[in-house]
């Protein structure tokens, strides 16, 4: 059964703390330039409907370093949800490649995306949320902390694609999360609701 990340929910407590212990290990291999083949010859996909240096830059090198082809295609390449339908390019990219990830950005065409696919999908982000982005984040504070024994993370700014991915993170890790938006700026109810029910402070 193919397994999606569309949004950090998609994940259990537990596979969370896996991935993150995974990820220290493999950026420990790759700072020491250890071969980890373990994508050889699969393919991955990364549909960039919204440009962006570092995205392509990290899924484009890891995927390479662990052994795989990464194909990049830009907003010239594929206009999805315009020229071309999602669903046909979620048919079509199947049975070419084993992996897609896309940065997008209608919600709505990340979840078309998923749902035509028969290969797994990774969201590179989308107008609601950035999963990637706060996985990486939690990272750093592992790293820089030593472990995640409740930590408090402060975000100002607009109520945003980030405030909903660390509002989902928070759904899943005891963490106390405060975010002060501007009026007008506020992220979505849902998912504050959600976030709140699951015990976040």
């Amino acid at each position: 059964m193919k397994r999606d990340f569309i949004h950090i929910t998609d994940f259990t407590t537990e596979e969370i703390l896996d991935t993150l212990e995974l990820a220290r290990e493999l950026k420990e291999k790759f700072h020491k330039k250890d071969k980890h083949h373990i994508f050889r010859d699969r393919s991955l996909a990364m549909i960039f409907a919204k440009p962006s240096a570092r995205t392509r830059v990290s899924f484009e090198t890891g995927f390479t370093w662990m052994g795989g082809h990464a194909l990049y295609l830009g907003p010239n390449d594929i206009s999805i949800g315009k020229r071309e339908a999602v669903k046909d390019i979620a048919r079509v990219f199947s049975r070419y490649n084993d992996i897609i990830m896309a940065r997008l950005f209608e919600h709505k065409h990340m979840l078309e995306l998923s749902e035509h696919a028969t290969i797994p999908v990774v969201n590179g982000l989308t107008d609601y949320n950035h999963p990637c982005q706060i996985m990486a984040d939690i990272l750093t504070i592992l790293e820089h902390r030593g472990n995640l024994d409740e930590p408090k993370i402060v975000y100002v700014g607009d109520g945003n694609n980030i405030v909903h991915s660390w509002l989902k993170l928070a759904e899943r890790l005891s963490l106390d999360f405060v975010c002060a938006c501007p009026e007008g700026f506020e992220p979505d109810e849902d998912t504050v609701q959600s976030a709140q029910e699951a015990g976040m402070s």
